[in-house]
């Protein structure tokens, strides 16, 4: 069995996108499984930043197919973008893409009620995308799937009743504008006939594909604390990017998966509200956050950014049955002069078993730090483990035992000879 899970392994924003392209080349199929496009995976190939929302990773690797699985809400808009963005940089995606027919479409109405969510007395800190309002839909068995296009009358009566709901909240709750059926029909039978070269009964193309011998990595969005059954809740995400939602999102029964891939970065960020035990405040967070150009990828906020947690990433790696792991932006880290690590938390002063999830307890949570000595000097130019600082192989030593796994991959800068394989 050859079929891989990669998963971020802390808030999101660990470099997933990098790592996906530097794996890839080892393999046949890449899948997105989650998420939409509320998420950026960034690579940089010859100095060319990309960023891509929705597609996977792996359309920049000549002859690796990529699929959107059902567990991906789609953006007509954003998709056709992302299409156009890469037939202009001369990448091909006709016969390499393929998108599951079962996959929900984020309609404008979502992304509206998404915004005026954000108005109220409780923000979660969404990107406005429409995502969370999208997959409300789907699990109360009203969203419009990519296969409902396909039937043109009913696709009409679906859209109209939805809106005529969606209109009474918009309009006597929130006082907003109300929205134009015809128009919504129309656009969206357009982007079908856009997009319906790509359009595929996935689990079959993937089932197909593993009998044959291929090999798939199953690439998540955002990061194992924003699931929204196993993360900081409520100020997570509204699907399941821990690996068990790769199953879930692209059909693929457990018992294909035969390893599960963590990306990690060397300090912790997490973008939006919620509790962040080791969070660097004023002067030394927003310091970390310019050396790391600590800045998301779809929206451009600024990431808080904190200390190494390994207590955090003990609990990810039990809950996704992670085995190896890719460090990512180790090289930020080497401005300081000591750096410091949780290895637990204490609550009301006694020392925690396991990890907590509620967000009441996370906000009293005091980390217990180890402080280890910084290495001081550029490290963005090695290419040989045995090449670091002393200092620098310490911490990775110590990351990896007090959390738990295996490195095999560190990043030291963006670019994909900027990567050393252990």
């Amino acid at each position: 069995m050859s079929v891989s899970v990669l998963v971020g392994s802390q808030w999101g924003d660990e470099g997933k996108g990098k790592i996906v392209d530097i794996l890839c080349d080892r393999f046949d199929i890449v899948v997105r499984f989650q998420g939409g496009a509320n998420a950026g995976h960034t690579i940089v190939i010859d100095d060319q930043q990309y960023i891509l929302h929705l597609i996977p990773s792996g359309i920049l690797r000549e002859g690796v197919n990529c699929v959107i699985g059902n567990g991906v809400v789609i953006d007509p808009q954003a998709l056709l973008d992302e299409i156009k963005l890469l037939e202009d940089h001369g990448f091909v995606v006709k016969g390499r893409l393929f998108i599951s027919h079962n996959a929900h479409l984020i309609m404008p109405y979502h992304k509206i009620l998404d915004s005026l969510n954000e108005t109220g007395d409780i923000k979660i800190g969404t990107t406005g995308r429409g995502i969370g309002p999208c997959y409300i839909d789907k699990y109360a068995r009203k969203g419009i799937r990519i296969v409902d296009l396909l039937d043109r009358v009913e696709l009409e009566k679906k859209i109209r009743a939805n809106i005529e709901e969606k209109n009474r909240l918009i309009k006597n709750v929130y006082n907003g504008e109300e929205l134009d059926v015809e128009k919504i029909v129309e656009e969206y039978l357009a982007f079908d006939e856009a997009i319906d070269q790509y359009i595929t009964d996935v689990p079959t193309y993937l089932d197909n594909a593993i009998k044959s011998g291929k090999s798939v990595l199953m690439e998540g969005a955002q990061g194992a604390l924003l699931d929204v059954d196993f993360g900081t809740y409520p100020y997570v995400t509204s699907s399941n990017p821990t690996s068990g939602g790769a199953c879930i999102g692209a059909g693929v029964p457990p018992t294909q998966i035969s390893s599960v891939f963590g990306i990690v970065k060397a300090y912790t960020t997490r973008v939006g509200y919620g509790p962040f035990p080791t969070e660097m405040l004023g002067d030394d967070g927003e310091e970390l956050r310019q050396w790391g150009a600590e800045f998301g990828a779809t929206t451009g906020r600024p990431r808080r950014c904190g200390w190494y947690d390994a207590f955090l990433l003990n609990y990810s790696r039990m809950i996704n049955g992670i085995e190896r792991v890719a460090i990512t932006k180790l090289d930020v880290l080497s401005n300081m002069d000591e750096i410091k690590v949780c290895i637990g938390y204490e609550l009301d002063g006694k020392r925690l078993k396991s990890f907590p999830t509620t967000t009441s307890q996370l906000e009293k949570i005091v980390p217990i730090y180890e402080t280890l000595p910084g290495w001081k000097t550029d490290i963005t130019e090695v290419r040989n483990y045995d090449d670091f600082p002393a200092e620098t192989k310490n911490y990775l030593s110590f990351i990896a035992e007090h959390s738990g796994f295996e490195i095999s991959i560190i990043s030291v800068g963006p670019k994909r000879d900027q990567t050393i394989e252990l």
